[in-house]
């Protein structure tokens, strides 16, 4: 019996039927994998509507139904509709926000605060808008797109004409919401007309945009209403992708809750007789499951968690939920948190780099007597994929349970993802063939009693214990040791450190637990080392907090009793306590991970006993060095 009918029943939508309600949103690329991993509809993203007026990309940007992009585009079409998913192209118009050589178009005319002058469209500028919809929708169409789907939300062009906070004309476009609604109600006549009929036509709006004086919820629900006999299915989202703070809403991070869109999508659908699609958050199938069934929504779309692991609707028809790499919302894939540096992602190590990471794991020509050490994520890849290709693999760890690091992160509010992914991984080590020595130290002698003809290092990193005076002295505990204790009786906390530990510690217990808390941190901002919108995202959740005292640019000197002496740029200051928590990064143990050198052929050290890094990079390291054997 199949598990989730509802997510896995067909659906039609106009006169195209889609296998399954499961949708890959326009995230990443890899639009091949999605559709052989299951997805009913695979939507390609992003293609310009009007040449020279881009939106993330450069404005050479090129437009792919150009006769010099037509087989490359009609390739990426192929690719999806072969494994039987349905093939919709994402089409975008970055209006006054877009990536232009000479100027940009939207409702009014303005200066962008990076010099690029914003012309206000004018009824010529409009009618040159439209014939580019037009050509692009019946371009999508005849060139084998089975649906098109217009980005009216997230702050591009229709989406700036709707908000009162971008458009302040004073004619027919401008001023009542009906007005408001003209140029964009425009847009979709012109791609119906276009297109025809009988062929599908999907729009994604922001049901909330989060930011002050921008569209209403209740306009929103209205203007789908006007635009119902125009479309056959609406996507409900959130925010906007070029405003920073608002960012956060369209791709959320793990302060965000989960399905945040899924009340919205319900009040439309219940206004609404087309079907409705819903984005952001919706991570398992189970989620999906429960919203259908729930009939808040009739389509899911999965954008990360394809990222996270594009096969995860086949593993679940295949009873392999177990083998599921779950996203942990990190936000690392995404170009805009990470300013388009070490883009990846967390949990699949093929993600950004399918040139040179294989999809499927090659057997080993030659089975090796593999000894890994540690437990960690890194570890604990690294078995799962050796054991993959065929080797003999021995685990050891030295704790009870597999997980280093991960087994206190796992225990923190705001990190429910992370306690996902250690349960997935702790069950794939399970259902491999890999040998696994629990409550076991390992030492030279030991794994040279093994015989290992290639060993993985995996041993981690101890929390760092900073030279300050009278730190010894003092009572304290650790990050981790934090995560654990029961601070009931506390009434003023000090965490010497604003990485990302300390940061979520205080945010915890101050905004969740009500407790006094200061954070000292000798850098010029807490949690350095995490990607940008991560940032944006921690800091609206510390906005919230009554409690909470940050220190930037601040150095312990020392103690006095259960007062820590802090220097600033202010001069010396005292900070009283009745509980200090040192949280001031990893250092890896390098001592120990070199005295395993020249027991085996093959040795390779992984994690933060190379040096201190992210979870990603550890299970990339384990993977790959794996595979390398």
């Amino acid at each position: 019996m199949l598990k989730y009918p509802h997510l896995f029943s067909p659906i039609k939508i106009n006169n195209m039927i889609v296998k399954n309600r499961i949708v890959a949103a326009p995230t990443g690329d890899s639009f091949e994998e999605k559709a052989l991993g299951g997805a009913g509809m695979v939507i390609a993203g992003h293609a310009i509507v009007e040449p020279g007026f881009s939106s993330f990309a450069s404005p050479d940007e090129p437009y792919i139904f150009s006769k010099y992009q037509y087989e490359a585009t009609r390739l990426r079409i192929l690719k999806i509709q072969r494994a039987g998913a349905k093939a919709s192209i994402e089409l975008f118009h970055g209006g006054q926000d877009a990536r232009v050589k000479n100027y940009a178009k939207g409702p009014c005319s303005f200066i962008r605060k990076d010099g690029v002058k914003v012309v206000g469209m004018d009824e010529e500028s409009m009618a040159e808008t439209l014939h580019w919809y037009a050509k692009t929708a019946r371009e999508a169409r005849d060139l084998g797109f089975d649906s098109i789907f217009l980005h009216f939300g997230h702050g591009w062009l229709p989406a700036q004409f709707l908000s009162p906070l971008f458009n302040h004309r004073t004619d027919e476009y401008g001023g009542s919401l009906e007005n408001r609604m003209r140029f964009p109600l425009r847009i979709l006549q012109t791609v119906r007309n276009a297109v025809g009929p009988r062929y599908p036509v999907d729009i994604r709006v922001s049901a909330k945009e989060w930011v002050p004086q921008s569209i209403k919820f209740e306009d929103v629900k209205t203007f789908v209403e006007k635009a119902r006999s125009l479309i056959d299915v609406v996507q409900i989202s959130a925010g906007m992708d070029m405003d920073r703070q608002s960012n956060v809403h369209c791709i959320t991070t793990n302060f965000a809750e989960f399905k945040p869109n899924v009340k919205y999508a319900a009040a439309i659908k219940a206004a609404v007789d087309i079907p409705v699609s819903v984005v952001s958050a919706v991570l398992t199938p189970e989620d999906g499951e429960k919203i259908i069934a729930g009939g808040q929504a009739d389509m899911v779309a999965y954008g990360r968690a394809f990222i996270a692991d594009p096969y995860w609707p086949k593993k679940v028809l295949e009873d392999r939920e177990w083998d599921i790499n779950p996203c942990v919302r990190c936000m690392q894939c995404y170009h805009i948190a990470t300013n388009h540096k070490n883009v990846g992602c967390t949990v699949n190590p093929r993600f950004n780099h399918e040139s040179f990471v294989p999809r499927d794991v090659p057997e080993a020509k030659i089975k090796k007597n593999v000894v890994i050490i540690g437990g960690g994520p890194g570890g604990m890849k690294a078995a799962i994929t050796a054991s993959i290709a065929g080797h003999h693999v021995t685990l050891i760890e030295k704790q009870p349970q597999l997980g280093g690091q991960m087994i206190y992160v796992a225990q923190e509010h705001y990190k429910v993802e992370i306690a996902r992914l250690l349960s997935q991984l702790r069950k794939q080590v399970k259902h491999s063939d890999a040998k696994v020595l629990l409550n076991t130290e390992a030492t030279p002698d030991m794994v040279r009693a093994l015989n290992p003809d290639a060993l993985i290092i995996a041993v981690g990193g101890f929390e760092a214990q900073p030279p300050i005076s009278g730190l010894d002295k003092t009572s304290h505990m650790s990050g981790t040791q934090a995560i654990e204790h029961n601070f009931s009786d506390a009434q003023n906390i000090a965490i010497l450190g604003g990485g990302t530990i300390g940061a979520e510690l205080g945010l915890e217990l101050s905004l969740l637990d009500h407790k006094n808390v200061s954070i000292i941190e000798m850098g010029s901002e807490l949690a350095a080392q995490s990607n940008s919108l991560y940032k944006i995202a921690l800091h609206q959740k510390l906005d919230e907090c009554e409690t909470l005292d940050v220190r930037l640019n601040t150095a312990c000197q020392g103690f006095d009793g259960n007062n820590m002496i802090v220097k600033s740029a202010t001069g010396l200051s005292t900070i009283p306590f009745d509980h200090l928590i040192v949280s001031t990064g990893i250092r890896p143990k390098a001592d120990l991970a070199k005295s395993f050198y020249g027991i085996a052929p093959e040795t390779n050290m992984i994690g933060d006993c190379v040096r201190p890094r992210k979870i990603m990079d550890a299970i990339f390291e384990g993977h790959n060095i794996a595979m390398s054997l």
